[in-house]
């Protein structure tokens, strides 16, 4: 909630203008699914195949993130909302900038991602729910996390002692077990040309 007296300031240069110039309109495409189901990685390959394309596009990775942004929060549930909220208003801003903003987040609970789609206007918010089975992410846990979660040693993990809540109708849905991480990036980037994201080849 803003505080009292805050005024939204509106520039000089119209939205439209921006994204004349980069010949893109901006949108955020949010990758949700459980720790290991490969967003990050999904999301990296996405942003250079965009660029390749001649798209201007960044990714907002939950782990960079963490580093500076978001390094005063935990992982209770008010702290993974209060991430949430932040990341949306970081991708709400990139999205008025013109850019195609790429977040990789676990982001468990609908209701935070809705409250992220809400910030940017219809048509701009892909949600893409990187479907990967449980015990996949467990057989990959890159970064031991699931071990240490069954092990007690990490409390509020999603999958294991906090919901994960998927999304019941997101713009674009990977089943990762039977595609590489490049494969869902190429299955993404037609799936972002089909909902008249990208600019016309």
């Amino acid at each position: 909630m803003s505080a009292p007296n805050i005024t939204w300031h509106h520039g000089l240069v119209r939205p439209e203008e921006r994204e004349s110039l980069l010949g893109q309109r901006g949108a955020v495409i949010w990758l949700t699914g459980l720790s290991g189901a490969g967003k990050s990685t999904i999301a990296r390959h996405l942003e250079l195949l965009l660029v390749q394309s001649r798209c201007f596009a960044y990714v907002l990775d939950g782990d960079n993130l963490r580093h500076g942004l978001n390094a005063d929060l935990g992982f209770s549930t008010q702290d993974r909302s209060e991430n949430i909220r932040r990341v949306g208003s970081v991708a709400q801003l990139f999205s008025d900038a013109g850019v195609l903003c790429i977040t990789a987040f676990i982001s468990p609970f609908r209701e935070d991602r809705a409250q992220a789609r809400a910030l940017v206007d219809e048509g701009r918010f892909i949600e893409v729910f990187v479907d990967t089975p449980l015990a996949l992410c467990e057989a990959r846990d890159p970064k031991g996390l699931y071990r240490r979660a069954r092990a007690g040693e990490i409390a509020h993990f999603t999958g294991i002692s906090s919901p994960y809540e998927a999304p019941e109708n997101p713009e674009v849905h990977l089943h990762t077990r039977d595609q590489t991480p490049e494969e869902s990036a190429r299955q993404l980037l037609d799936a972002l040309g089909s909902l008249r994201v990208l600019p016309p080849a």
